[in-house]
C-alpha cells in the first residue's frame, strides 16, 4: 500500500490522539498503534499496564488482537507512536506478533508525538525472522 505525505501525517495526527487513552499508571510511557488491514479497515490499540508487569499489553499487540477478532488476515499498514524524542520502536515480542500478520508489502511507520517518522519494513525490524514456514 502506498501512502502519500498527507495521508501519513493524517494517520499520525489520528494515532497521536490515542496516546491519551493509554493506561500507563506505572511507567508513564504511553504508546498507541493503528493498523490498516487487508480489507482497508482501521484498528487501534494502546498499551495497557498491569501491577503484575508481565501482564502488560503493548499497543501493537492490542491493535493486532482486536483486528484478528474482526477477521483481519494481513496488516497492510502499521503505525506506532509514543511520547519519545525519536520515532518509537516496537519491543521484541511485538515484532514477532507483527511478523505473524505481515508480509513483504506491509508498510510500518514508526513515529512520535512531534510527527517525526520513519517508514520501515518487517525485514528491517526483524531480520532472519521465524514464521509458520519454519515449522
Amino acid at each position: 500500500m502506498t501512502l502519500n505525505e498527507k495521508e501519513i501525517l493524517d494517520y499520525i495526527d489520528e494515532i497521536n490522539l490515542l496516546l491519551e487513552k493509554a493506561y500507563v499508571p506505572y511507567s508513564k510511557f504511553p504508546v498507541a498503534a493503528l493498523l490498516i488491514d487487508n480489507n482497508g479497515k482501521k484498528h487501534k490499540g494502546v498499551n495497557v499496564e498491569n501491577a503484575s508487569f508481565g501482564l502488560t499489553l503493548c499497543a501493537e499487540r492490542n491493535a493486532i488482537t482486536t483486528a484478528v477478532t474482526e477477521n483481519m488476515k494481513k496488516i497492510k499498514v502499521l503505525i506506532v507512536t509514543g511520547k519519545t524524542p525519536e520515532p518509537i520502536s516496537p519491543c521484541g515480542a511485538c515484532r514477532q506478533v507483527i511478523r505473524e500478520f505481515s508480509d513483504k508489502d506491509t508498510v510500518i511507520i514508526l513515529t512520535n508525538k512531534d510527527k517525526k517518522y520513519k517508514i520501515t519494513s518487517l525485514e528491517e525490524l526483524l531480520p532472519y525472522s521465524f514464521g509458520a514456514e519454519d515449522l
